[in-house]
């Protein structure tokens, strides 16, 4: 059981500290931090920890522990990568359509809808696209503000 606890320990330093992508890349740095494993063990230590895979523009996907998102300090950087993936927002009457980098979408539309926004009635994610259902009476502007805590400059992407 020692040995577990001292791989799980390491398992949730490494993917806090650093920007592992692959199985292989984390048996790497554990081969390095003197701690076995096979790959085997890893995707089970991995599944038990409820480790996930989230969209990253220069790694494709990297891993993350989901109580460590909800430290604030990980949120900001995790935020961060995703919404620097917004190309643009335009409207529709009460809709709203964002675009964002191929793969991307769901992830974005997580963030928004984690937030529970009044101005939203609804979303749905595509590969690329989001689209989004304004509350009636909701202006334009009072959606962009609200986006504003996903992607700062959301402003600056309206065409």
């Amino acid at each position: 059981m020692r040995n577990k606890t001292k791989r799980l320990l390491t398992i949730r330093k490494l993917i806090e500290s650093e920007l592992i992508s692959s199985q292989e890349e984390l048996l790497f740095r554990l081969k390095e931090m003197n701690v076995e494993a096979t790959q085997s063990t890893l995707s089970r230590d991995l599944k038990f920890m409820k480790v996930a895979k989230i969209p990253h523009k220069e790694k494709g996907y990297i891993y993350v522990i989901p109580e460590s998102i909800q430290n604030e300090q990980r949120e900001e950087k995790v935020s961060a990568i995703i919404t620097d993936t917004i190309l643009s927002i335009d409207f529709s009457g009460n809709m709203a359509v964002i675009k964002t980098l191929p793969g991307y979408a769901n992830a974005v539309t997580v963030l928004i809808d984690s937030e529970n926004y009044f101005e939203i009635l609804g979303t749905i994610a595509g590969d690329d696209t989001i689209f989004i259902v304004m509350r009636e009476g909701v202006s334009r502007s009072e959606l962009i503000e609200a986006l504003t805590s996903v992607h700062p400059a959301i402003h600056t992407l309206y065409k």
